[in-house]
């Protein structure tokens, strides 16, 4: 892995460190935005694309700073800027220097992505629509593992054509290379409507989101499987493999976790306990998310004749 490493271009290491740097902007993003819903302060800023009838992002109000709600409110929108602002420089970057024209428009889809959650998270302000925010929370995810892509399709393991050797558990992970990433976006839907649903919390639903934990429980480790029998130790589709093994036992711990806690605290509000637990458990998610896109699109790719990309 680190000869392969060294073929590659400096031009395209730097591109791929940024996008791991706009990875991290935007899980910080996301984590931002799970404690706004956790506290409910997804109106205390109750104007857009002004805040408090200003256009000045860094002081629209004296001490705005200072109240909790506006803080987290105003400082998602502050995190969205910058996550937006890093997607153009992608989004240019990689127009410009990859020489894969589907990269490009890739690049062009994330940018697109980007401004159409930044649309969504500001119209749900003005419209005051929970629906907005389900719609708002699911684009997310799908920003985030775009992100996840662009970086994939840019690390050694993806230009040398590192996937599954051939045989059963190759070829069934070619096959049903779909399955994984659907299931858990739908339970990311699921746990959207769960969390927006406004004060308290929908049993059945939230029995049916459980529910669905354990199907992707068994889907995903089926894949695993698939993947650590047909790969070997070293690669990074082997690695993702463990990472995503990882992510989904505590992924199920924190789900369960932060339910028997609201269970227990019902009718007393929302304590900080909770509100660790909501964040934690939507930021595990989105990662387990992303994670999974990696695992399948490292999955589904064949050995191709060695490449030079700048």
């Amino acid at each position: 892995m680190p000869d392969q490493a060294s073929s590659l271009s400096p031009k395209l290491r730097r591109r791929r460190r940024f996008t791991l740097f706009t990875l991290g902007c935007t899980i910080t993003l996301l984590s931002w935005g799970a404690v706004v819903t956790s506290i409910d302060a997804g109106l205390a800023v109750p104007d857009w694309p002004t805040s408090f009838d200003s256009y000045h992002p860094l002081n629209p109000m004296p001490e705005w700073y200072a109240i909790p709600p506006v803080l987290a409110e105003h400082g998602h929108r502050l995190l969205g800027m910058l996550v937006g602002f890093c997607t153009a420089i992608l989004a240019g970057w990689t127009w410009y220097a990859d020489p894969r024209r589907w990269m490009k428009y890739l690049g062009v889809v994330a940018l697109f992505l980007v401004i159409v959650q930044g649309t969504l998270g500001g119209l749900r302000v003005v419209w005051q629509s929970l629906n907005l925010a389900v719609v708002h929370a699911c684009v997310a995810q799908l920003y985030f593992s775009l992100l996840a892509g662009l970086w994939v399709f840019t690390t050694p393991a993806w230009i040398n054509g590192d996937g599954p050797a051939e045989g059963e558990s190759g070829d069934m992970l070619r096959r049903y290379f779909w399955l994984p990433a659907t299931a858990l976006y739908g339970q990311v839907v699921l746990g959207a409507v769960l969390r927006h649903v406004g004060q308290g919390v929908d049993v059945a639903l939230a029995m049916i989101h459980m529910t669905g934990a354990f199907l992707v429980f068994g889907v995903l480790f089926m894949v695993i499987r698939w993947v650590r029998r047909s790969t070997e130790r070293g690669t990074l589709l082997h690695t993702m493999s463990g990472i995503l093994a990882t992510l989904l036992v505590v992924q199920i711990g924190l789900g369960f976790f932060a339910y028997a806690v609201l269970l227990q605290e019902a009718g007393i509000g929302r304590s900080g306990l909770q509100v660790v637990l909501n964040t934690s458990h939507m930021v595990v998610g989105a990662c387990l998310m992303a994670s999974t896109v990696v695992l399948t699109l490292l999955g589904v790719r064949k050995p191709l004749p060695q490449q030079h990309l700048d």
